[in-house]
């Protein structure tokens, strides 16, 4: 079956689901306010300019979830997903997804994102695989440090080794993503759309004579 691939932040989401992720943590109170809004600002700006370096990334992003118990991380997350995600679900995204599912496509929802916070929003998008950046855990509590990346040139890494577990290969696949930080991904695809891109991967889809799609046009 030929797979889609779909970026999920700023794609499928008309957001980013890290950067909110933090933002919930900091209304929470689970953080020191100032200083992780300012840091976390500070990275998604990196990340919006093809700068982030993920390994940094991780130690900050992945602290909090080292910090306490994955029963309290998951009530937090639970209340994420209903008041930051859910609002910002595209509803073009949705049917471009029913449309891959009708097809008969295995749909994959590919981020770099960890799976923490996108497990349940993979969930909601009734997607067949997600494969996400993970955190380490050990003992059922996550340690604060990375284990395996899925990011720029790491989601490649990342989709070849499941499609080879698979046994499935990217002859007639879809790739969709919004950002230059996956210009790696959207080359590997047979077909790539750039969805609400930014100015980088605008230029770089006109070039190549990529489609250029927006999933904003219908948010729910």
């Amino acid at each position: 079956m030929p797979l889609a691939l779909f970026d999920l932040d700023e794609t499928l989401l008309a957001g980013d689901s890290d950067y909110l992720w933090g933002q919930h943590l900091v209304e929470k109170g689970a953080v020191d306010g100032a200083y992780y809004e300012a840091t976390n600002r500070a990275f998604y700006e990196q990340y919006k300019q093809g700068t982030l370096d993920i390994y940094e990334f991780a130690r900050f992003a992945f602290k909090p979830l080292s910090e306490y118990p994955l029963q309290t991380l998951k009530v937090w997350r639970q209340e994420f997903v209903e008041r930051k995600i859910k609002p910002i679900m595209t509803r073009t995204g949705l049917d471009y997804i029913a449309q891959h599912r009708q097809a008969g496509d295995t749909i994959v929802i590919i981020t770099s994102t960890n799976q923490f916070i996108t497990e349940p929003i993979a969930e909601l998008y009734g997607v067949d695989k997600l494969l996400a950046t993970l955190p380490e855990m050990v003992a059922g509590q996550y340690t604060g440090e990375l284990a395996v990346p899925c990011f720029s040139k790491h989601k490649i890494d990342r989709l070849h080794d499941w499609c080879q577990s698979a046994q499935l290969s990217l002859q007639d696949s879809v790739a969709y993503s919004d950002s230059r930080n996956d210009i790696p991904l959207l080359s590997v695809a047979t077909t790539a759309y750039a969805v609400d891109p930014d100015d980088i991967l605008r230029a770089h889809a006109e070039q190549q004579q990529w489609p250029i799609l927006s999933f904003r046009d219908s948010s729910s």
